[in-house]
């Protein structure tokens, strides 16, 4: 392979922030991963994030928006929503107790992924959640 040729393939989609998008988004990932094992929880993680942009940032608001990336690679799978930010704190994970109503989603989140990474800008908030296509014991993508 060339030195500055990758074999990761990039999909995007945008969605207005309305919550019938959530599903959509979920359908969107389930039909890039077809017969991926790590597939559902793929489809889990992207339908967590964007209710989360959904109910918890300006996304949700009339003409709001959020984004959504897909990178598949040999290695790992990353999937990543952007929200319209419009709140004064990033994403951050927390751990409930298991009876809390709300404030689980990104929790599990990272239970599922092998990384999270949550970055911040003036625009808004980007979470990506990675999975490791080799799950060996101290495997890591290179």
């Amino acid at each position: 392979m060339h030195e500055y040729t990758s074999s990761a393939r990039v999909w995007g989609l945008s969605c207005p922030g309305f919550p019938e998008e959530v599903s959509r988004a979920r359908r969107w990932t389930r039909d890039i991963l077809r017969g991926s094992p790590l597939a559902e929880d793929a489809e889990l993680i992207v339908s967590e994030l964007s209710a989360n942009a959904i109910l918890h940032t300006a996304s949700g608001q009339a003409s709001g928006s959020f984004h959504l990336a897909l990178a598949v690679s040999p290695q790992v799978i990353a999937l990543s929503v952007t929200d319209d930010g419009g709140t004064g704190t990033a994403p951050k994970v927390e751990h409930q107790d298991q009876e809390a109503e709300h404030g689980r989603g990104l929790g599990m989140v990272s239970v599922l992924a092998h990384r999270v990474v949550v970055h911040s800008s003036q625009s808004g908030h980007t979470v990506t959640a990675e999975l490791f296509t080799d799950t060996r014991r101290g495997a890591h993508p290179c």
